[in-house]
């Protein structure tokens, strides 16, 4: 069987950044240690959530599992992925609740992962991974089941982005990723990997650009990735965003050109204040802006401004139209999986603060002038009710605090693990652990639920998946945002 070898650029990745952090963040915290616990100030222990939070992805491993598996209610899964296409995909990471490896959503992980080593590698652990362009399972026919990933018996349909039926928006996340993975190795040593990570972020880049489109709007790939991932916001912010990540990596102009030259036609002027897995607007601001507030580039002035006028939106004193924020202080986004955007966020708000407290800049909101502090202080907010200072007095990771959440819409935890029941459970067999109001009996501990809606509660509902599934995107900012406190654990506590 052939093998793919952006796949196994991604699968060491992956690996490499799993390895490395959790052996890190073990020295700060070690593991285990929940029910959590307060330090001496009555600030949160956030080298325990760091620890817990890293800790999460090992639940969502797919194919052979190595020798240092902690989360050892987890088998080998997935060891064919690939092989209907005639290419190996064994390994990566399943997204979500489901045992589907979706790349878009994935690279993004990735991207996020390494920006939080870039940033705030110095509070925490350090390392990288990433995932590719392929999406592997088939989402209808696994959301038709509930059976733990051990045991998938499911079509594993490999879908991908060809010149033919273009995804711009996968690649140029993928580039994305593995620009970003190869400064942190850079920044480690590994000089042979870095290079080659960054030469295939350029070819990545130069296919999502030459051969442009959203996979969406290709009708197999449509039907796969949606409703699941659709693509609402198009491919162009991905181009900007990789070009970004480009620049940064290599330090060629051609790529600060690029976005000089095509950032209106792609939409950097549409200042959309959003950002995930899907937009990356206000993360592109942010990111771009570093260049103008350093000195380095001032033409990318224009970036800053949109960054202010982002961050003017997190801030309820300021006379700007305002991001809602639930009766408990929670920021709030209608959808769904609402702590994506919490963790995303937060992470840009400290991001933001760190090149601001480099220069003599500030934010300028209207009547007021927000400074670096006033940033952090608004993110420690955030993962400060995250972790259980708000009304429901609950955390909503999993395995930290005395509360938080017992049956997580996951199906590896939710059905006993091979490890206590050998025996074959098929496609329908997990439907009444899906059922139950039992907890779940393999805790994925560090696991960040979608959390609250708009009125603060949450009922630890197993089938009311936009509020108790955890995905790799809500945790992979919160890494850097954890780091940093763990750090700059005095920035202010503030409880709802």
């Amino acid at each position: 069987m052939a093998s793919s070898p952006v796949h196994h650029l991604r699968v060491r990745v992956l690996l490499l950044l799993a390895l490395y952090l959790a052996s890190a963040a073990g020295s700060a915290s070690a593991w285990p240690s929940w029910p959590w616990r307060r330090t001496l100030s009555g600030q949160h222990d956030y080298g325990d959530a760091l620890s817990k939070c890293i800790l999460f992805f090992e639940g969502q491993r797919s194919g052979r599992l190595p020798a240092s598996q902690r989360a050892a209610w987890r088998g080998d899964s997935g060891l064919t992925d690939g092989a209907a296409a005639g290419v190996d995909l064994e390994g990566g990471y399943y997204d979500a609740g489901d045992n589907v490896k979706f790349g878009f959503p994935m690279a993004f992980t990735t991207t996020m992962l390494a920006w939080s080593v870039l940033e705030f590698g110095d509070d925490m652990p350090r390392e990288e991974r990433r995932h590719a362009a392929e999406a592997v399972g088939d989402p209808w026919k696994d959301h038709q089941c509930w059976e733990r990933p051990e045991d998938m018996d499911t079509e594993r349909t490999v879908y991908n982005v060809t010149t033919g039926r273009p995804g711009s928006e996968v690649a140029g996340e993928t580039a994305a990723a593995l620009a970003a993975a190869s400064i942190v190795f850079r920044a480690e040593g590994d000089r042979e990997y870095a290079e080659l990570l960054l030469a295939n972020a350029k070819k990545a880049f130069e296919f999502a650009d030459t051969y442009r489109g959203a996979y969406s709007d290709d009708p197999d790939l449509r039907a796969a990735g949606c409703p699941f991932y659709c693509d609402f916001d198009g491919y162009q912010d991905e181009l900007l965003w990789s070009a970004a990540w480009l620049r940064r990596a290599s330090g060629d102009d051609k790529f600060q050109e690029y976005i000089q030259v095509n950032g209106k036609t792609l939409g950097a002027e549409d200042n959309i204040n959003e950002f995930g897995w899907d937009n990356k607007h206000a993360g592109l601001n942010v990111l771009v802006s570093k260049e103008f507030i350093d000195g380095v580039a001032l033409s990318m002035q224009s970036y800053k401004e949109s960054a202010d006028s982002f961050i003017c939106t997190l801030i309820p004193e300021s006379s700007s139209p305002h991001i809602q924020y639930t009766p408990g202080g929670m920021i709030y986004k209608p959808g769904g999986s609402n702590m994506q955007h919490v963790t995303s966020i937060s992470f840009l708000l400290l991001t933001y603060a760190k090149y601001l407290s480099k220069s003599s800049h500030t934010v300028n909101c209207g009547d007021i002038s927000v400074g670096p502090d006033t940033l952090r202080l608004q993110a420690k907010k955030q993962v400060d009710y995250l972790l259980g200072d708000n009304p429901m007095k609950m955390s909503y990771m999993v395995g930290y605090g005395d509360r938080y959440p017992q049956r997580i819409h996951h199906r590896g935890s939710s059905v006993p693990s091979i490890k206590s029941h050998p025996e074959r459970m098929a496609c329908k067999d997990g439907t009444p652990y899906f059922d139950s109001s039992s907890p779940n009996p393999n805790p994925l501990v560090g696991a960040v639920v979608g959390g609250p809606g708009e009125d603060d509660a949450y009922g630890d509902e197993r089938a009311d998946f936009r509020k108790s599934e955890p995905t790799t995107y809500i945790n992979a900012p919160l890494v850097g945002v954890l780091a940093y406190f763990v750090g700059n654990p005095n920035t202010g506590h503030i409880r709802h």
